[in-house]
């Protein structure tokens, strides 16, 4: 079902500069604070292309797009990146602590060239909805560039493990790269030349499905350029480079795989109440209230309601925080009839907390409408707990909710069922490096 194939890769040469210094994270983790850290670090860091900021004196001539394609040529041109001699897949593996946690973990993949697949043939299959602005963006990146510089994260089911044995041989040889990035994530790859190796990993990968776990708008974008790309020649050309994209898979029966949650925290609701809010919920969820007095007091009951929240994984729980003197925990009340109060949502949809938080809590007791939940008018999002905490605390917002995380069985079950989750569902923890290899259409 899924074909994978090696290809040369583009990587940056070790001998002219050093890989931490110019590989980023994922452009849309890219804060404007670390923008400036990686444009500082190095005139050959990979910013410009993965994520260019656009300039006062920008014209059709020089824009953000043309600048990037313009970077890459001088880079290759002057040596800095340089070609692969022989077509590999590359063994990636990320060693990381589990946020809030002493849980240390090694995740196994490798980065391969993958047939790019409409989502009808079920082969590829999606987990979260995608918007138009990040889809255009990384369009005319592609198009100007014409190199996929940034790794697209998928799943495979592999409960016997063979690929992850024929990775560990791999790996017991000294890494080509290794980097520690600024979570304390420490990257390592080699690069597989070894046709036997290859050969048996692409029958490994042939009955297998995907489920893209992070990447929608960089996959759909390629299938986007791939159409383009068919239009313009008139016929359908399998063995051309515009047919495949660089993945990145892991297999989702492996120990290394971490989901976080991502929160949600909420401003600029006109006339919010809590006590209004709470009663309009009142009859689909109990709550369960945490108060506290003073910063000793504070302590023991976040503590407590964190114990509790995660523990409520397995009851339909979601954290809840005005501000003032309590935490609190909505769970769901037995009796609520779902499908009466979500109509035209399905029962695996409603199954999910986050699906409830955004039809029932933000939808209905807020007024949140998923127009401006899209536009994210009253949203943002947090991965930690505390933040999304703080921001209440300091006035920027005026309540929060604090989710648990989606397991990965579940993402799959869904994805290959068809169900699409709300945005940011997940949050596949840690990210793949920009950069690590590049992928060029143009040769």
């Amino acid at each position: 079902m899924a074909e994978i194939f090696p290809f040369r890769a583009y990587r940056y040469n070790a001998a002219r500069v050093e890989p931490a210094k110019v590989l980023t994270q994922p452009y849309d983790k890219i804060t404007p604070a670390m923008a400036e850290k990686y444009a500082a670090a190095s005139p050959y860091n990979l910013i410009p292309v993965e994520k260019g900021k656009s300039l006062p004196e920008d014209s059709p001539s020089n824009d953000v797009y043309t600048r990037a394609a313009k970077a890459l040529e001088d880079w290759i041109r002057d040596g800095i990146i340089v070609q692969d001699s022989k077509p590999s897949v590359y063994a990636y593996f990320q060693e990381y602590t589990v946020p809030g946690t002493s849980d240390r973990r090694v995740r196994k993949g490798f980065i391969a060239a993958g047939r790019i697949e409409d989502y009808s043939a079920g082969v590829i299959f999606r987990h979260e909805q995608t918007l138009s602005g990040p889809k255009a963006d990384r369009m005319e990146l592609l198009r100007h560039t014409q190199t996929h510089t940034g790794q697209l994260f998928m799943l495979y089911n592999d409960s016997v493990g063979r690929v992850d044995v024929m990775l560990d041989a791999v790996a017991r040889a000294k890494p080509d790269v290794e980097i520690r990035d600024e979570y304390d994530v420490v990257h390592r790859l080699w690069p597989v030349t070894e046709a036997q190796t290859i050969a048996s990993i692409q029958r490994e990968l042939a009955d297998k499905k995907l489920v893209i776990a992070d990447g929608h708008h960089r996959y759909e974008t390629a299938m986007a350029y791939r159409d383009e790309c068919r239009a313009r020649a008139g016929r359908i050309d399998p063995n051309a480079a515009h047919e495949k994209v660089m993945m990145t898979l892991f297999n989702m029966a492996g120990k290394g795989l971490t989901i976080l949650p991502t929160h949600r925290v909420v401003a600029h609701v006109p006339g919010f109440s809590l006590e209004s809010f709470c009663a309009t919920l009142g009859n689909i969820f109990d709550s369960q209230s945490y108060p506290f007095e003073g910063a000793a007091g504070r302590a023991l009951a976040y503590e407590t309601f964190r114990s509790e929240l995660q523990r409520g994984q397995v009851r339909r729980a979601i954290g809840v925080y005005a501000g003032g003197r309590a935490f609190s925990i909505f769970t769901l009340k037995n009796e609520t009839n779902l499908e009466a109060l979500m109509p035209g949502v399905s029962p695996a949809q409603r199954q999910l907390d986050v699906v409830l938080l955004h039809r029932l809590i933000l939808e209905r007791g807020l007024g949140i409408t998923p127009d401006a939940v899209k536009t994210e008018k009253n949203i943002t999002y947090e991965r930690e707990m505390d933040t999304a905490i703080a921001e209440v605390d300091q006035g920027r917002a005026q309540i929060c909710f604090l989710l648990n995380s989606v397991n990965v069985e579940t993402v799959a079950e869904m994805a290959m069922a068809g169900e699409v989750l709300p945005q940011k569902s997940t949050d596949f923890f840690p990210k793949l490096m920009s950069g690590i290899t590049m992928y060029r259409l143009r040769e």
